[in-house]
């Protein structure tokens, strides 16, 4: 079925401002939605077959919208997508349980539990295994907070929130920087992502790089500090909507979904609302982490560009270089060029999402083109 529109973002073109060094982190699409960059889709362009994919539940309304397109126009393929989260698909996707994987972050090139999972992706591939980026999904700080329309929040005291240090709206902490409105004396209630996910590893690494002293854990897909857990994007959004004094981290279409508040963050440069275009500004500042077609990214989660939204994440598809299946390449590389596609991206923005901003997409198509 297709999704929702959910109407329109806020002008995303400072997005495409970012810039990658040389040695690289149900809708009604035409059937152009379908074809790589600006190009027309042809039969050619279609192989049949089924492709199964499963992780990150941050992109399941972008996938989700990417599917519908493809299959519209290429009506012998089906995608299967399973939300489970990042850390459930990359564990699939080393089993060889599924064709690609979604992740919120990138294949780890360190040692963790004496493996590596950039070594083990590439030993089961027998290749090396890329990270594509594929969706920007900003995480948005949401809240069900009955009278509060608008709440600032400094990432010294998210931190406090999510690690139990303070545990009332009304806290002298919050109030100080939220002059003027009128805070409740209710308990704050947080909750987190009970499976592992890379929404929860993008959200921690900003909690540790913007308040290193308040949030000391180090990063992770698994949940260190307090609240209570529920499952997937989607399940964090529910709870805080059906909850007074909730609070929870989730990727913006999640927040937008349930009708939640959003928080402005201030990193030290002033109030910043979550829109398309201070997403793109904090955005512009990522570095590129990888190298050739390998397109991981490094954001700037302390950053203090005036007018930037920091809390971001990007959502990459893993795949194997080279498959094992001829015929699971092609039609993964036929299916990946719709998702890549300027016509697909661009109908993201309606949903939720950034779309990638051209520099990005063009580095990801020479990708696509030199899978085998």
């Amino acid at each position: 079925m297709k999704i929702q529109r959910l109407g329109l973002l806020a002008s995303v073109a400072v997005v495409g401002s970012i810039a990658l060094t040389a040695c690289g982190s149900d809708n009604n699409n035409g059937s152009d939605a379908a074809a790589g960059g600006s190009s027309s889709s042809s039969s050619s362009d279609c192989p049949t077959g089924t492709l199964n994919a499963e992780g990150s539940s941050a992109q399941k309304n972008a996938i989700d919208e990417a599917i519908s397109a493809f299959q519209d126009t290429c009506s012998g393929a089906t995608v299967n997508y399973n939300p489970t989260g990042s850390g459930a698909g990359i564990k699939q996707f080393l089993a060889g349980q599924v064709d690609f994987a979604g992740s919120d972050s990138a294949l780890k090139t360190t040692e963790k539990d004496g493996k590596v999972e950039a070594d083990e992706a590439a030993k089961y591939c027998g290749s090396p295994a890329w990270n594509l980026p594929m969706v920007t999904g900003p995480i948005a700080v949401a809240y069900h907070v009955k009278g509060v329309d608008k709440l600032v929040l400094t990432p010294e005291v998210i931190a406090n929130i999510f690690n139990g240090k303070v545990t009332t709206w009304n806290d002298a902490s919050i109030a100080k920087i939220n002059s003027g409105v009128t805070l409740p004396s209710e308990p704050i209630k947080v909750f987190f992502r009970s499976d592992e996910s890379g929404t929860t590893e993008n959200f921690t690494k900003y909690l540790n790089g913007a308040a290193p002293s308040a949030w000391t854990a180090e990063p992770a897909k698994s949940w260190t500090g307090k609240g209570e857990g529920k499952e997937k994007s989607a399940g964090v959004a529910g709870a805080v909507q059906s909850t007074e004094g909730g609070i929870t981290y989730a990727e913006w279409s999640y927040a937008k979904d349930n009708k939640l508040g959003i928080a402005q963050i201030d990193n030290g440069a002033g109030p910043v609302e979550l829109t398309g275009e201070t997403v793109g500004k904090a955005v512009a500042t990522a570095k590129s982490d990888g190298q050739g077609n390998d397109l991981r990214l490094k954001l700037d989660y302390a950053t203090k560009e005036a007018g930037a939204y920091p809390i971001n994440l990007v959502t990459y598809e893993i795949v194997c270089s080279k498959s094992k299946d001829p015929a699971k390449a092609k039609l993964v590389k036929s299916f990946l060029k719709s998702f890549a596609s300027e016509q697909t991206q661009k109908s993201l923005e309606e949903i939720g999402y950034a779309p990638l901003p051209d520099e990005v997409r063009t580095k990801v198509d020479a990708a696509i083109d030199a899978l085998s």
